[in-house]
């Protein structure tokens, strides 16, 4: 099995005519993704070699029967693309737009979390990954194979980086998650973890956080609570300087809270392995398993 993404899965691409929607969208369907559609206003009846454009979200779930959304919309317009899938009935929607107003999220989110029936992943996020089955998004998917390791991340970089080292000593990954760096995404930690804890599949996880938010210290109290399969974890920011944004919007740290160190003792605390490096991760992962 897999989280999320699966053989199943029907992709539509808002933005697909546009120059990243077109190359990352066709790419996902190389890959064997169904990819059954793309979104552009005023594009209706064009097609993006051999892939429908339709007007709308709705039209795409109606006649090309599309249940996961990914958008590479530019990010004045992308809260409203998620918004239009979500009322469209879109199951799972993949934000990979970076830059999107905070003001803007705060609003999709709180839409989302009343009305439950649309996931969404990201914004600012490298998207999903079921290796063998779909890939939705930009991660470069042959460096991965099928196996039992979930990985979640905050970071794109850092998920192909702590995967290929994972990979070098023959791990394979049921799905890899990029959760997005900004400081408001509409899956956390937890949420993604919850679903590595139900797929049988899936017989480590791997956690991969950095500075900034109190994300990873609530995800440690979650993991002493209610996972119990392994997992370890890497935390990005060990150097990293008080009061400066380091790579993602998220990725701020004000005093001694949000610091790398405050978060990995928090997670150290409750059971959880944290490499102070991406190798250290992979040996972790070897014993966990061993």
């Amino acid at each position: 099995m897999s989280i999320l993404v699966d053989k199943d899965t029907k992709l539509v691409v808002a933005g697909l005519t546009g120059r990243e929607g077109s190359f990352h969208g066709l790419n996902n369907r190389r890959y064997g993704t169904d990819l059954v559609a793309g979104v552009t206003p005023s594009k209706g009846g064009q097609d993006v070699e051999g892939v429908p454009v339709f007007d709308t979200v709705h039209a795409a779930v109606q006649e090309a029967g599309a249940n996961t959304a990914m958008v590479f919309v530019p990010p004045p317009a992308a809260a409203d693309a998620i918004l239009e899938a979500a009322d469209a009935g879109v199951e799972l929607v993949i934000c990979i737009t970076e830059g999107i107003p905070a003001h803007d999220m705060l609003r999709v989110y709180t839409h989302l979390r009343r009305d439950e029936r649309t996931r969404l992943v990201g914004p600012n996020c490298p998207g999903i990954l079921s290796p063998g089955k779909a890939n939705v998004g930009i991660i470069p998917a042959h460096f991965f194979s099928e196996g039992n390791v979930g990985l979640v991340s905050r970071s794109g970089t850092l998920t192909y980086q702590i995967g290929n080292e994972l990979a070098q000593r023959g791990f394979g990954n049921s799905t890899i998650v990029g959760i997005g760096g900004d400081p408001v995404v509409g899956s956390s930690f937890i949420d993604v973890i919850a679903q590595f804890e139900s797929d049988p599949e899936t017989e480590l996880i791997v956690m991969c956080g950095e500075i900034g938010g109190d994300e990873e210290e609530r995800t440690a109290d979650y993991i002493a609570e209610s996972v119990s399969k392994p997992v370890v974890a890497y935390i990005a920011g060990f150097t990293a300087p008080p009061g400066k944004t380091m790579g993602h919007a998220g990725a701020i740290v004000s005093g001694s809270k949000g610091t790398a160190a405050a978060k990995a003792e928090a997670l150290e605390a409750k059971g959880v392995r944290v490499g102070r490096n991406p190798t250290e991760v992979a040996d972790a992962a070897s014993e966990a398993l061993a």
